[in-house]
């Protein structure tokens, strides 16, 4: 089985829209769309919440007790 060409995927395009109405594949379209953004949105959310680098703060951990007993 070689390539397929453009004539091949025409075919399967009119076969599927047969099969399933173009109402149905603009509902599935709809909702992956619906979905993409979704996730998009979700990615960029995250980076809003993580501190840049310059907003990071630094802990300094070798801090001494400087208290005399």
């Amino acid at each position: 089985m070689g390539s397929f060409s453009i004539w091949h995927w025409l075919i399967v395009l009119v076969v599927v829209v047969l099969v399933f109405g173009t109402k149905k594949l603009g509902n599935v379209g709809s909702d992956l769309g619906k979905a993409v953004k979704g996730f998009k949105d979700g990615i960029k959310g995250e980076e809003d919440k993580t501190p840049k680098a310059e907003e990071q703060k630094t802990i300094d951990v070798d801090a001494k007790d400087k208290s005399t007993h």
